[in-house]
């Protein structure tokens, strides 16, 4: 335990990240300070919205700067204790970025119970991405027995919560993903429509499967998935928009004709709500009703998950580029300093 290796931003990406914006490098491990734990990274979790972080243009979080450790949520173990409260051996849910050790603060830190699940779920499931999926559900989606909710991006972290907590409040859940194998996955979860966007005939293939229409859309993807969703959108449907994945390695505006009057057509003559969230916005006000209501979920069988645990946190480049491009089946995990 001398040595603790890296993954720092080394240079920001123009279009998808490649090699060369990543410095993997070794660095003495960090001594803790006062109020302060020395964790070792098991696993970390790899998220789309890492994209946005490499890069300066304004948002709602600060970029990573260059020379820094690219950021990331981690399942720890504490192995050296500064702090009350907390000891060695002790599982924690921390913020350690892409790297083998970390020092950290304990106000932001979880601790995490072995016997609930999986460790690594709190990275899934248990973490943000599921509380991502409760949270811009219930609040902003509010789904209604008996109504349609649909959602991209449907194996994913976020996407399979979704359509799972869907169907837990009694409305017909509609998945949308890439492939066959994801859309039989979708089967298994209990969705009651799954499509392949691959297929080239999304638009035409959700007229036949919902006539009813979609009361709830859930988004992640944007593009063309979005395209094809907008005209099945029921008057006063809800549009929660957790993520645009398909524009984020965008250089410039896509080709085509100016959609955005459609857009706000179907806005105003459909009376939408279309509304754009971070989850940390209900994170203080919900994370215990959340945690409560997902342990008490998996334990019932009612919310199922996958996930997609690779090895080596020196591939976490390479891994990320293939999140990006749908190339995960379920949660994007890297074991670090835990067997995969």
């Amino acid at each position: 335990m001398t040595t603790n290796h890296r993954i720092r931003l080394n240079s920001r990406p123009v279009g998808a990240p490649t090699a060369e914006n990543y410095l993997l490098d070794e660095v003495p491990v960090p001594t803790p300070g006062e109020g302060q734990v020395l964790l070792r990274t098991l696993y970390l979790s790899l998220d789309p919205y890492m994209r946005g972080r490499m890069s300066d243009a304004k948002s709602y979080a600060k970029p990573v700067e260059v020379g820094d450790v690219m950021v990331g949520a981690t399942v720890s173990e504490v192995v050296e204790s500064n702090a009350e409260g907390f000891t060695v051996g002790e599982i924690v849910l921390g913020y350690g970025g892409w790297q083998e050790y970390s020092v950290e603060s304990t106000g932001h830190l979880r601790k995490i119970d072995p016997e609930i699940a999986p460790i690594s779920t709190h990275l899934g499931v248990l973490g943000m991405p599921g509380f991502t999926a409760y949270a811009g559900l219930l609040e902003i989606g509010q789904p209604k027995e008996g109504e349609t909710v649909a959602v991209a991006a449907a194996t994913g972290p976020v996407g399979s919560v979704v359509g799972q907590i869907a169907k837990i409040k009694g409305a017909t859940a509609v998945g949308i993903a890439g492939g066959p194998d994801k859309v039989a996955h979708l089967r298994e979860l209990g969705f009651d429509v799954a499509l392949d966007h691959r297929t080239g005939n999304l638009r035409q293939e959700l007229k036949e499967a919902v006539p009813q229409g979609i009361d709830v859309y859930f988004e992640n993807v944007g593009g063309e998935v979005f395209d094809a969703v907008l005209p099945r959108l029921n008057t006063f449907a809800r549009v929660p928009v957790c993520g645009l994945v398909a524009n984020y390695n965008l250089t410039s505006l896509p080709e085509g004709p100016d959609r955005s009057g459609a857009l706000m057509g179907n806005i105003l003559t459909k009376s939408l709500l279309v509304r754009g969230f971070i989850q940390t916005e209900f994170a203080e006000r919900l994370t215990p009703q959340f945690l409560e209501d997902m342990s008490g979920w998996l334990k019932e069988g009612k919310v199922r998950f996958r996930e997609d645990i690779r090895p080596g946190l020196e591939k976490a480049p390479e891994y990320f580029n293939d999140l990006l491009t749908g190339g995960n089946f379920g949660k994007m995990v890297v074991a670090v300093g835990a067997e995969s």
